[in-house]
């Protein structure tokens, strides 16, 4: 939880290439404004992608309204950040945690408030925010059960920062009884669900999915199994249980990882290899290793497998699979989404087992049950939806704005 740390690991994983003034805190002037300033923070790509609804709606926003600021910590995230944002709202770069690159930074800003993604909460941040009477607050926040544990290992230090947030939005009970217990008191903290369930959409295809196809020479007559975010040890174990009638493409999670999957299979068709389009190579085994292009891939995919599940890394998230009405296999290891998987599983719109080729082959040989299953998870999506309305009025109260004046 400390800046020198994550200092470390990026020049330990080779990510030393990056936005250093930002990350000291240096940003580029902002318009000045008359209406107050929301600063929106996601650490990476997937607190990115789960504010696209959320920036939407506060954008939206009738006079008097909000300016929105949103920033991010990471390479990729920032980079997401500004592929959706750029043009639209400022995006920079979130700083290192030392007190006087956070004064630095806030001092360009001038937030109203802040809003953080998920968790990403800082002692130094917590202090500036805290002095200068600036609300900060966490949406969609969630903790999983180890993070818990290292935040109640250091507790005491940990306590003022958490007692300082202003409002908390938690995606279930259980990690707004996790909060309270390291200090926010019970009656700043609500419970609204995950944004994850408003950002997808319900769709059959998406754009550029035909283009990706012809890129990498995928059969579309043949049955294609897509392995999405996948870690260590699974793309290993997934190409061993391969059926030999079955395209499979794998989608690992972290790019640093891109030429180790590739050496696991020589020959497996890569997409950073024919970036432009044109018709690929083709084959049975593909390797998707450009960033932002998984929901493509989904798109063409017969079964989805939801990586980071089969080995102890949290899993990652299913829903995007699912809203593109894809059956999806998922491992028993998904702390991180357990209330998510929950649902799919009452409802009988998710398959999990530690065996996803058997599961996958049993799917490919049942259409109609893979059209059933996809449709159960469907229903679930459309009846989680509306966390975002939820988290929009908890930051119009933490602006002091109604929604009928934004």
């Amino acid at each position: 939880m400390s800046s020198p740390v994550l200092g470390y690991r990026l020049l330990r994983t080779g990510k030393w290439r990056t936005d250093w003034a930002g990350r000291f805190g240096r940003t580029p002037p902002l318009p000045d404004s008359s209406r107050p300033t929301l600063l929106l923070h996601g650490v990476s790509v997937g607190e990115i992608n789960a504010t696209r609804e959320l920036a939407d709606r506060l954008g939206r926003s009738r006079p008097p309204g909000v300016d929105l600021v949103i920033s991010a910590t990471t390479n990729t995230g920032f980079d997401r950040a500004r592929t959706l944002y750029e043009g639209r709202y400022p995006v920079v770069r979130f700083p290192f945690d030392f007190s006087w690159m956070v004064r630095r930074f806030l001092d360009t800003v001038r937030p109203d408030a802040v809003a953080l993604m998920e968790l990403e909460v800082w002692p130094n941040l917590a202090r500036e925010c805290g002095e200068r009477e600036i609300p900060l607050a966490v949406v969609n926040g969630r903790l999983s059960p180890s993070s818990f544990r290292h935040y109640r290992w250091a507790r005491p230090f940990v306590r003022p920062m958490f007692r300082s947030l202003a409002a908390v939005g938690v995606q279930t009970e259980t990690y707004g009884r996790r909060f309270q217990a390291l200090g926010v008191p019970a009656d700043r903290i609500s419970v609204t669900d995950t944004m994850k369930w408003d950002t997808v959409k319900l769709a059959d295809d998406v754009e550029g999915s035909t283009a990706l196809a012809e890129a990498l020479g995928i059969d579309r007559s043949r049955p294609l199994i897509v392995a999405g975010s996948t870690g260590p040890g699974e793309e290993a174990m997934l190409l061993e249980g391969r059926p030999r009638d079955v395209q499979l493409m794998l989608v690992p999670r972290k790019p640093e990882r891109f030429h180790e999957v590739a050496r696991l299979a020589p020959g497996m068709v890569r997409r950073s290899l024919n970036p432009d389009g044109g018709r690929g190579p083709g084959g049975d085994l593909f390797l998707l290793d450009t960033m932002g292009e998984l929901t493509k891939a989904y798109a063409l995919s017969d079964v989805a497998i939801v990586g980071r599940s089969f080995v102890p890394l949290g899993g990652s998230d299913p829903i995007e699979a699912i809203a593109l009405g894809r059956p999806t296999v998922m491992g028993p290891h998904h702390e991180n989404f357990r209330d998510v998987v929950r649902a799919f599983r009452d409802a009988g719109g998710i398959q999990v087992t530690d065996r996803p080729m058997e599961a996958a082959r049993e799917l490919l040989a049942h259409p109609d049950e893979r059209a059933a299953m996809a449709e159960r998870g469907r229903g679930v999506i459309r009846e989680r939806q509306g966390a975002t309305e939820r988290t929009t009025q908890l930051l119009y109260d933490l602006l002091d704005l109604s929604q009928e004046d934004a």
